[in-house]
């Protein structure tokens, strides 16, 4: 008898490094326990930019800037070609954002879609407001999940009793591969299904690990 898989909703922004390694998790987290992820577009730039007065200043004119970029364009090519690109093309960009250090330029982005089978053209979006509404929507759905006092990633997925459970992070480096994979997963679900749990928290004591 086949096991009956679920669909863990993950929101992301690309520019984001940790996001990226619990993605990367997620994906082993698809290949030991029976989960499929389900991508959608957050932001960074949405989330900070009331509070940018708050935010340090190395990050504050990212924020302004570069950040926006990325989503604008990951959320046309959902917009134009369907939510089912999202998982290739947050690959393609995270993988020369992150992985090979190249940063979110231009030069990134347009790689990044010929890399995901996409369109040139989609990098126009880039410094364009044209689908910011249907951007900020998504960005709404998922962190109404879990609140204005997290980031990115969100995790959505249903509970152990049907219920849905939410939560941001985990935060994690390296991301883990097989049967540690699924014991964080299992771990993650364990504690967030869990009544009036919050959190769990330390120092970070190094920076993402990609390999």
């Amino acid at each position: 008898m086949s096991e009956t898989r679920t669909t863990a909703d993950f929101w992301f922004d690309p520019l984001c490094p940790w996001a990226w390694m619990t993605s990367r998790w997620m994906l082993e987290v698809q290949k030991v326990r029976p989960v499929d992820v389900r991508w959608h577009v957050m932001s960074l730039a949405v989330l900070n930019e009331d509070k940018l007065d708050e935010v340090p200043e190395e990050y504050r004119e990212a924020l302004r800037t570069t950040a926006w970029g990325p989503v604008r364009v990951a959320i046309a090519a959902e917009q134009l070609h369907g939510p089912e690109v999202l998982g290739r093309l947050y690959t393609a960009m995270g993988t020369r954002f992150h992985n090979q250090g190249l940063g979110a330029t231009p030069e990134s982005i347009a790689a990044s879609l010929e890399d995901a089978g996409l369109p040139a053209g989609l990098a126009e979006y880039a410094n364009k407001d044209t689908y910011d509404a249907e951007l900020r929507a998504s960005h709404k759905e998922g962190i109404n999940k879990v609140g204005q006092e997290v980031g990115t990633p969100v995790v959505s997925v249903p509970g152990p009793d049907g219920t849905e459970v939410a939560f941001f992070g985990p935060v994690v480096t390296p991301a883990p591969k097989g049967e540690a994979a699924a014991r964080l997963w299992d771990g993650t679900l364990l504690v967030a299904s869990t009544p009036g749990f919050y959190e769990i928290k330390r120092t970070r004591t190094e920076g993402p690990n990609f390999d």
